[in-house]
């Protein structure tokens, strides 16, 4: 059975964060050369709070009711983080002035650049509960938010990472638009290990399928092309790739 959480759905409980999903991310595909997207903007509200993802630039007002019914303005937004510099996730970056901006992998307070290795897999952690990871592969320096003691669980919030619900059966959705696609699966498996449920960039929150715990399973989309002479043939497949 597979779970989905539509946005603004939220879980009320005892523990420090929750994790609020302001706007479902999207990609719509509208004919040749054409193309609709946003990335997903959620709200990490806890001790720290945080937003992940900051949409399109005119998804101000949208952030901005978000952030009222949650009790929330800019101004008490602790961590602005971006995983990654694609323009759908990173167009209201100045609305949080007083936060600390975590863009891939540069930490800035204002013009103050704090080093931190992202390349070599440390984790930046804001507190206990929750992390910055790197998570490369859809780009070379993307990152993901794991919030643990949810509600929920242990919640990943991945940009592109993650592009949907459908793209674990479906790998082209992520692979068409991956960097480094055997990179971005390692990554991939390490996350769906992990969490308990996932923010996608273009799609709803979902719970990670019990299969996918039990013994994970990835579906890579393989593509060859073979040329003698003038004659040319592809060969296509898709190759599971199961870890027990």
């Amino acid at each position: 059975m597979i779970t989905v959480l539509d946005a603004g759905k939220r879980l009320d409980t005892m523990s420090s964060y929750e994790v609020i999903v302001l706007k479902e991310g999207y990609s719509k595909s509208e004919g040749q050369g054409h193309h609709r997207a946003c990335g997903s903007i959620s709200l990490i509200k806890g001790p720290k709070n945080v937003v992940v993802d900051t949409g399109n630039p005119w998804d101000r007002d949208h952030i901005l009711d978000g952030l009222k019914k949650n009790g929330l303005s800019p101004e008490k937004i602790h961590y602005c983080v971006c995983t990654h510099g694609h323009s759908d996730h990173v167009g209201n970056l100045s609305m949080f002035d007083k936060a600390v901006h975590i863009l891939s992998y540069d930490v800035c307070e204002g013009d103050k650049y704090h080093m931190h290795d992202f390349k070599t897999g440390i984790p930046y952690e804001i507190d206990d509960d929750v992390e910055v990871v790197p998570t490369p592969g859809h780009t070379g320096a993307d990152i993901s938010v794991i919030v643990s003691n949810t509600g929920l669980g242990t919640v990943a919030v991945t940009g592109d990472l993650f592009e949907c619900l459908e793209d674990l059966e479906e790998p082209s959705l992520w692979q068409d638009n991956s960097e480094n696609p055997e990179l971005q699966q390692q990554w991939r498996i390490e996350v769906l290990k992990k969490a308990d449920y996932i923010v996608p960039g273009h799609g709803k929150m979902f719970k990670v399928p019990e299969d996918y715990k039990r013994s994970m399973r990835v579906v890579m989309y393989h593509e060859e092309f073979h040329q003698v002479g003038n004659h040319a043939t592809t060969l296509s497949e898709y190759v599971v790739i199961e870890e027990n």
